[in-house]
């Protein structure tokens, strides 16, 4: 991980040294006549350098190198717009004399940006980053210098880029020299120090991706409050690349957010990415000389969520809360001029935004990299709600967003998902008119909105595990992507009739089966499902000619409405454990679904906590689910018989799937070391922990580990297998429990179980508990050893699987030697599988007469056939 990490450094900075040597070169041999590299191929090349810079920011986006991260994600940003704009420019789509007045804006807010990045480089003493950051600034206030005053020449601009291109190459190549050498090679400088320290339990919830998403909304406002202060003409063509970029990094920034367990944060800017794109979309008119207009009921209706918004993430910190009520100011001005972002008002409020956002911004990227913080007012809301007896306030860390079956890397986007609900249904009630649809700002809202934010969230819902909510997110996404589109792009006076109706009832056949669906889950969203079918009965009407006056803009209030209240109720939910807000319960209950409602724990595997808490489960007879190094497996306590059978009767075996038993080393076997051969511990010892399961002898050791009468269910009346798993988890959980007995987590004849999810979903209320670790790292069954012979210094192989049978003769051979001497053996070193290895298949499938040992003799005892009987059940673990 560390070579990785280094890598990804070098990458990152020595892209930003191949951009700076780009635009030195440019800016040296460029004169007011001639460009020395033409405009689309400056452009192109420096978005591709921008997308790997934007990689190296994403990949160290939730690591130690926060103020790198945030540093390479805005120069990203920043080539990225500068790019597209110099491709709008040779491709003539903007004529050269607007060059000036669309670069400006931009490089403004950039420079700014990046100052501001610079300076807290100086504070918390990072020079590399510091010369980084100014020196680009610099080069873009001078280049505004330039495009202002023609007689001032670009030598300025390319003295700095020369400075960051020289200081870069230094630096990346000295990392990648280091990271090819393995450390050997060092050039003084180079080494990146970890300061570990800095992340403390205060800042453990400021992602690094906060600050980059301040840049963007300062980017935002530059553009839209120059033409206020008489900086450029107008909102034009030119600023699109600027204000979409801005809308794309903070979509990017919206799923790392949610990567980092924050939906306030992933919400607003969700919330903020929606403006930049409208605001570019007006800008985009202009080319085609329409006038946009703004209808006044989304505005307000965005004002209201930026207010609930601001509320709730107060308790973050006052400053956050104080800040996004700039926001709600903006909606409410849009709402009030019809002509929108062009007016005066609105670009006035961008202004306060820009002002308000550079001090944001230094605050936010100071505090998250420095151990003396700015004070933002963190606990006042917290010290309020607690006075409240009547309300408690769930904790502001990660465990908030942890789902009621295991674990997941994403928090949950519902919040954001029925927000864009909310914007979407409001922005249709709009009145064309007589008016070009593409005037009336509408099909940035429903499509953006509606579409494309609502997408995102059904793609997050669905890494979370919630199948049922991605579904219906990625339906309406679909739905009111297609549906803007088609009615407010200008298309639905050629297209209106039967083709229209029958791609509508197509999405009503889906809704329905959604709607019966929600039937299971709760009353909110089957009254969310059952009102959306309702708006597209309306949409259904509307394509025939046969829609009733009001009937849509009647239903589609309603729909706005309801998920108006999902939205607060998720919001609020979240925040307070007590009280919540009712959600209702479901019409239609399911044995083992109840919709999430009495499910057995489900926690995460990495905590010492968890696996107590199993521990505890299954020390009073509990059965329960735990991940492996193969699969997941369902596990008793062999001192609880009752457990061991009640495991036994869930899986309902057949007599000749009888369980196996797991220890976690060979220490477990100590009672009843003096009963067992010398050899075969000699062996365990070397082979374990691995992935190696050995059938052994049967016999009155086994009494002592507590099974009475559950013994029959372990093993064959002759011999029985066992193995200790080269698995942290499982080992700890056997360590606090004792032995264990095992089977497959999944009913008889069915497919092994591989997810943590799954366990619960193929044995249902049976199971009392579940360990969740996410996939499981091998679907590779264990390798069976025959050992019932090993007296003899033969062993047999009942399967191979993911150890190789080479490995395992030679750790028995040199068993076998070291016994001799009477040696001890040294622990057992993990072999990956080779490629060949066979894979869950039974011993009847998979033996050969070459599988077994060469000098095993061909006469086999009754014991040695009965324990091919136990390896069935065996491919799973």
């Amino acid at each position: 991980m560390a070579q990785h990490g280094s890598l990804d450094e070098s990458v990152g900075i020595l892209s930003i040294s191949a951009g700076s040597l780009l635009l030195l070169v440019n800016s040296y041999g460029s004169s007011p006549e001639k460009d020395f590299i033409p405009h689309t191929a400056l452009g192109i090349l420096l978005l591709i350098i921008s997308a790997l810079v934007a990689y190296t920011g994403v990949r160290h986006s939730l690591s130690h190198s926060q103020l790198f991260s945030c540093l390479c994600l805005t120069v990203s940003a920043l080539w990225c717009g500068l790019g597209l704009v110099y491709i709008l420019i040779g491709q003539s789509v903007l004529p050269l004399s607007e060059l000036k007045s669309s670069l400006i804006p931009g490089l403004a807010a950039f420079t700014l940006a990046l100052f501001i990045i610079g300076t807290v480089a100086l504070f918390v003493k990072k020079p590399v980053l510091l010369v980084i950051a100014v020196s680009i600034s610099l080069a873009c206030a001078h280049q505004i210098a330039g495009l202002s005053d023609s007689g001032f020449g670009q030598s300025a601009t390319a003295a700095n880029y020369l400075l960051v291109c020289l200081v870069c190459a230094y630096f990346g190549f000295g990392r990648l020299l280091s990271t090819i050498t393995q450390g050997k090679v060092r050039p003084p400088g180079t080494v990146m120090k970890q300061k570990f320290e800095l992340k403390t339990e205060q800042n453990q919830s400021c992602s690094d991706v906060v600050s980059v998403g301040l840049v963007m909304n300062l980017l935002s406002a530059s553009v839209i409050a120059c033409p206020l202060l008489g900086v450029v003409p107008q909102l034009s063509v030119g600023h699109v690349p600027w204000l979409w970029t801005a809308g794309v990094f903070q979509l990017g920034m919206c799923v790392l957010f949610y990567r980092a367990m924050d939906t306030l944060a992933a919400t607003f800017y969700g919330f903020t990415s929606l403006l930049k794109f409208a605001e570019g979309y007006s800008a985009l008119l202009s080319l085609y000389s329409i006038q946009p207009f703004s209808p006044v009921p989304f505005p307000v209706v965005f004002s209201v969520l930026f207010s609930v918004l601001a509320l709730f993430s107060c308790q973050k910190s006052l400053l956050e809360g104080f800040y996004q009520l700039f926001f709600v100011a903006y909606c409410i001005s849009i709402a009030a001029q019809p002509q929108g972002f062009f007016q005066a008002g609105t670009q006035g409020v961008q202004g306060a935004i820009f002002v308000a956002t550079a001090g944001v911004l230094f605050v936010t990227t100071f505090n998250m990299v420095s151990s003396t913080r700015i004070p933002t007012g963190q606990s006042h809301f917290k010290t309020v709600v607690t006075r409240i007896r009547s309300i408690t306030l769930r904790a502001l860390d990660k465990e908030r967003n942890t789902p009621h079956l295991g674990y997941s890397k994403y928090a949950d986007a519902e919040v954001l998902g029925h927000a864009c609900n909310v914007l979407a249904a409001f922005a249709i009630t709009a009145t064309v008119g007589d008016r070009n649809p593409l005037a009336v700002l509408v099909l940035p809202w429903a499509v953006m909105a509606g579409g494309v934010l609502q997408l995102l969230c059904g793609s997050v819902a669905f890494a979370r595990g919630k199948t049922f909510e991605s579904t219906a997110f990625i339906l309406y996404g679909l739905m009111w992507t297609v549906w803007g589109l088609t009615r407010f792009g200008g298309l639905y006076g050629e297209t209106r009739g039967f083709n229209v109706a029958v791609g509508i009832i197509c999405f009503m056949l889906f809704n329905l089966l959604v709607t019966i669906a929600a039937l299971f889950l709760n009353v909110a969203w089957f009254v969310y499902a059952f009102t959306f079918q309702l708006i597209l009965i309306s949409f259904l009407l509307d394509a025939i000619g046969a829609l009733p006056y009001g009937y849509d803009i009647g239903v589609t209030i309603i729909f706005g409405l309801v998920s108006f209240y999902c939205f607060l109720a998720h919001l609020f939910n979240s925040t307070f454990q007590s009280p919540q807000i009712p959600l209702g319960r479901p019409f239609v209950k399911l044995g083992g679904v109840e919709g999430g409602a009495g499910v057995c724990p489900h926690v995460p595997a990495r905590k010492a906590t968890s696996v107590q808490q199993i521990a505890e489960i299954m020390k009073n007879g509990g059965i329960c689910g735990m991940p492996t190094d193969t699969v997941y497996v369902l596990v008793a306590a062999c001192n609880r018989p009752d457990a061991v059978i009640k495991a036994y009767k869930v899986k309902k075996q057949a007599q000749d799937r009888p369980m196996s038993m797991w220890i976690s080393s060979v220490k477990q076997l100590e009672p009843v070391r003096h009963l067992l051969s010398p050899l075969l511990l000699d062996f365990m010892e070397a082979a374990w922990p691995s992935s190696i399961s050995m059938v052994i002898p049967r016999g009155p050791w086994l009494d002592i580990f507590g099974l009475g009468d559950a013994a029959i269910h372990i093993g064959t009346p002759q011999s029985i297998a066992i193995r200790s798993p080269d698995c942290a988890v499982a080992t700890h959980l056997i360590n606090l429990v004792g032995p264990i007995a095992v089977t497959s987590a999944n009913p008889t004849g069915e497919a092994d179980t591989t997810h943590h999810n799954q366990v619960y979903a193929k044995l249902g209320k049976k199971v009392e508990g579940v360990l969740c670790d996410g996939p499981s790292p091998e679907n590779i069954a264990s390798t069976v050893v025959d050992c019932t012979k090993i007296e003899t210094g033969q062993i047999g192989f009942f399967r191979v699987g993911l150890i190789p049978k080479s490995k395992v003769l030679q750790i028995f051979e040199e068993v076998k030697n070291r016994h001799r001497q009477g040696q001890t053996n040294p622990a057992f070193e993990n072999d990956q599988a080779p490629p060949d290895t066979q894979s869950e298949e039974s011993w009847e499938g998979s033996e050969t007469p070459e599988s077994r040992n060469e000098t095993e003799s061909e006469n086999e005892n009754a014991s040695s056939f009965t324990a091919h009987e136990q390896i069935t059940d065996l491919n799973d673990s």
